[in-house]
């Protein structure tokens, strides 16, 4: 389903214990890597890529990132850049350390030969500009929380036949509503990310491009990304980020994606 960009974030983000203001964040030596995240709905819904941007602050490397996305669309399309994309010139002229492929959410279950031959082709062509591929493996819809195992066995066949690195962001949500089945990281459509969905998401992210799990992210923070779409920052309780911290940590984990 195409949905419209939502421009603001209504994140509330603890201001306590562990998590520290940006400012002690910036005193640390750190990388930098140039993310492009390549998808649709379900990277542009609560501007993923930029969350992953902030959360970032609080590791000793720092993620900037940039996207091209339009609603539903296939790697296919982005191949062909049909409906407007523009990925393969983007890839191919950004300069990127990382590039993030993220399918339609349906066509790991009901095109997989489509979904396995065209991130083939685009992992082939990150690499040739000098770029690391990963995946970005999505979650199940609410209503068939069963469908992961299909998901999860196609990125994971992508990942192994072309030697790429997945990041397990469905295993993560997974994880995390088994822990605690109330929790809301739908979308009132039950697909999308809710702002919580979108957090854990950003988790996910950070510790698998960087190696470390979050520690501190910024009490307030407000900022335009790139293509002008404004993400605000605010506060969530303490035990939904400590609950994402050992969620992150134990999926990522799981696939021997931390330093020791």
């Amino acid at each position: 389903m195409i949905r419209f960009k939502q421009t603001i974030l209504p994140l509330v983000l603890v201001i306590c214990g562990i998590f520290s203001g940006s400012s002690s964040s910036a005193q640390l030596k750190r990388d930098t890597l140039k993310v492009l995240f390549v998808g649709n709905s379900y990277t542009y819904v609560q501007n993923l890529p930029q969350i992953v941007s902030i959360i970032s602050d609080s590791t000793k490397t720092k993620l900037v990132t940039r996207k091209s996305t339009v609603g539903g669309a296939y790697l296919s399309e982005h191949w062909y850049g049909k409906r407007g994309l523009k990925t393969k010139e983007i890839i191919t002229k950004g300069k990127f350390d990382i590039v993030i492929l993220q399918e339609n959410s349906m066509a790991t279950i009901l095109q997989p030969d489509s979904t396995i031959k065209y991130a083939k082709l685009l992992c082939g062509l990150i690499k040739s500009s000098g770029a690391k591929p990963y995946l970005y493996m999505t979650w199940a819809r609410e209503k068939v929380p069963q469908s992961q195992d299909e998901i999860t066995n196609v990125y994971s066949k992508i990942a192994k036949d072309n030697g790429e690195i997945l990041v397990p962001v469905g295993k993560a949500w997974e994880l995390a509503i088994k822990l605690r089945p109330t929790i809301n990281l739908y979308d009132p459509d039950g697909s999308h990310p809710s702002s919580l969905g979108a957090i854990l998401s950003a988790y996910v992210f950070v510790g698998a491009l960087t190696g470390e799990v979050p520690v501190s992210i910024p009490g307030s923070y407000q900022i335009t990304d790139i293509e002008g779409e404004s993400v605000q920052l605010m506060s969530i309780d303490n035990l939904d980020a400590i609950f994402f911290q050992k969620i992150t940590e134990q999926t990522l984990r799981d696939y021997n994606m931390l330093k020791h």
